[in-house]
């Protein structure tokens, strides 16, 4: 009996082990699933722009800390690095040891959202990574904030195709693969970024799962400047309360008057059946008639 006890004991530490291998390998990459629905929401695809000497672009008209750089998007959002490769997620959550180079380099100036430790620090730097991240951080990314200007990378083409999926249309996760597989050539510079690529092209669709739709919360979005004008924006402009005049007792008071100045006519009638006696079999007792239209007055 005892012996038997310790062989479940001996499974039981197998098993665990074997799960923690798993999910060791599954989050080795340092870019999670993109099953991740942040902020950050567009009801559009956005105005990018590059940022000098950088091979980044940025989205003034976007209210967060959103950018797209090696071909996919990068969202820093809630204190948390996010990649996307398409414009409006599903997004996948970044470990801060692999976040590139050159979106930590990225000056404060160009975050719309900058988080309150950003205060003070110089607008055309970069955040102070290390004082934020801790020491272990600064020791594993040792000279992040150092590199030749003149030597930076061409950017990224943008995937422009994706405007023809605004948020009416936006494609799901297996249409966003098939759809990037097919339009968008580019092959990412950045290790990382091309393993986690990859694996989500080779996960299978059970894997995947469905982006969650948390309430909006976070920072907001400011649709593209081509969004404020046009008969889209008449469309989706709020509706506005005005004040009217309190109409709404004018029809019962009128209808009410009508059916007082209709009684008078209708009274020689019902005394006329009341008298030949049909009141009380016909309409069902006496009084009865009279009492509902009232009610109805009232």
């Amino acid at each position: 009996m005892r012996k038997l006890r310790y062989g479940f004991i001996v499974l039981g530490l197998l098993f665990c082990l074997s799960t923690t291998a798993t999910a060791a390998v599954s989050v080795g990459i340092g870019i999670g699933l993109p099953n991740v629905s942040i902020g950050i929401n567009l009801p559009a695809y956005p105005d990018l722009r590059p940022i000098p000497g950088y091979p980044v672009y940025y989205a003034p008209n976007v209210y967060g800390n959103y950018f797209f750089y090696d071909g996919m998007y990068w969202a820093f959002w809630n204190d948390a690095w996010y990649a996307s490769s398409w414009y409006n997620g599903p997004w996948s959550l970044v470990d801060p040891f692999v976040v590139p180079l050159y979106i930590l380099r990225v000056p404060v100036r160009y975050y719309r959202e900058p988080p309150p430790y950003f205060r003070g620090w110089g607008p055309d730097r970069p955040p102070r990574w290390g004082q934020h991240w801790g020491r272990g951080w600064e020791e594993r990314r040792h000279g992040w904030d150092r590199w030749d200007r003149g030597r930076a990378p061409r950017r990224a083409p943008l995937p422009t195709y994706q405007r023809s999926y605004s948020r009416d249309s936006y494609p799901s996760f297996e249409q966003q693969r098939r759809l990037h597989r097919e339009s968008y050539r580019y092959e990412p510079r950045n290790t990382v970024v091309r393993k986690h690529l990859r694996e989500v092209e080779q996960r299978p669709p059970a894997a995947m799962q469905r982006q969650e739709r948390p309430e909006m919360r976070g920072p907001a979005t400011a649709p593209p400047a081509q969004m404020h004008r046009g008969p889209e924006h008449e469309r989706q402009a709020p509706m506005r309360m005005e004040q009217r005049p309190p109409q709404g007792a004018e029809p019962r008071h009128e209808q009410r008057m009508e059916r007082q100045e209709r009684m008078p006519e209708r009274m020689p009638e019902r005394m006329d059946r009341m008298e030949r006696g049909g009141g009380g079999e016909r309409g069902g007792g006496p009084g009865r008639g009279p009492d509902r239209d009232e009610g109805r007055g009232r």
